[in-house]
């Protein structure tokens, strides 16, 4: 495969990657149990899903594809994990809109980090949709932004870093297949919250919502994840993967008609207006 078609698959994944993180919201609207409960149940199942499609895929070779991911594997597990535990942590100690705005910088994080750690320089046109991408991020917030404390912002920082490094050793280690990287992190996240779930407590209805939130929403959109960042610029999936963002609000609204407010329909407008204009523009040979 040609380095074009590469990078419209890798595209393409990432997009599918987004699209399935971005149900979150709705899940966690249908599941009435808290949540600890929901985010175990989440990593568990995301991470049988991921195991059992490894273990379908590869057969007698799937114990050699877990011991394949090496050090760099087991990074990106614990980048995973620690950014989910950063993720928790911020929320109860600032606002969600300060949580999105700091997490939508990512792009720029994640092209500081490429540069630096692989080589890999981005392209002006995906900075400049980065900049579109947070700045659409930062409407949708609208004056939450205020409602902020210093350690939670610091902790979406730290989630915001341990996703960019993440990207790029993905990038990095693109000839192997992380996939088994990622069902490892989504184990590591349930056993971060286990000793505050309360996994019993889940009638029959809640548990069958469970099983599809962890396989579809976030075990496949690991798996996708670890697919597509092998093959496009990690700047680029980074930008990509901020699309969750305004799409999460849309499915609430399309499934259950709560209709955003026209900030969150301008800035999501924005967010992905930067990424359809960043995977449209074509660039020039030296770029």
């Amino acid at each position: 495969m040609d380095a074009a078609r590469q990078i419209w698959l890798g595209t393409l994944l990432i997009t599918a990657s987004s699209v399935a993180f971005s149900t979150a919201g709705l899940f966690a609207r249908l599941i009435d149990v808290d949540a600890w409960t929901m985010l175990f149940w989440r990593g568990l199942f995301g991470g049988l899903f991921v195991a059992f499609i490894i273990a379908w895929r590869e057969r007698r070779g799937t114990k050699a594809a877990f011991l394949a991911i090496g050090a760099d594997g087991l990074l990106v597990a614990s980048c995973s994990a620690l950014a989910t535990v950063c993720f928790l942590n911020a929320l109860t100690l600032t606002s969600v809109a300060d949580v999105l705005v700091v997490g939508a910088t990512a792009p720029f994080l994640t092209a500081a980090l490429a540069r630096l750690l692989i080589g890999e320089r981005a392209d002006r046109i995906t900075l400049a949709a980065s900049l579109v991408a947070v700045s659409g991020v930062a409407v949708m917030a609208g004056t939450a932004l205020a409602e902020g404390r210093l350690l939670g912002d610091l902790l979406a920082f730290g989630m915001t870093a341990f996703l960019s490094l993440m990207m790029v050793i993905l990038r990095k280690s693109r000839s192997i297949d992380m996939g088994p990287a990622m069902g490892l992190s989504a184990f590591l996240c349930a056993l971060i919250v286990l000793p505050f779930a309360h996994p019993m407590a889940v009638n029959a209805r809640d548990f069958g919502l469970l099983v599809l939130f962890g396989s579809v929403q976030f075990g496949l959109g690991l798996l996708l994840m670890a697919l597509g960042s092998r093959l496009v610029p990690a700047t680029r999936a980074a930008l990509i993967s901020v699309l969750d963002t305004p799409l999460a609000p849309l499915w609430v609204w399309l499934a259950m008609g709560e209709a955003p407010p026209i900030a969150t329909l301008l800035g999501g407008s924005m967010v992905m207006a930067a990424v359809v204009g960043d995977i449209a523009i074509r660039r020039s040979p030296t770029e």
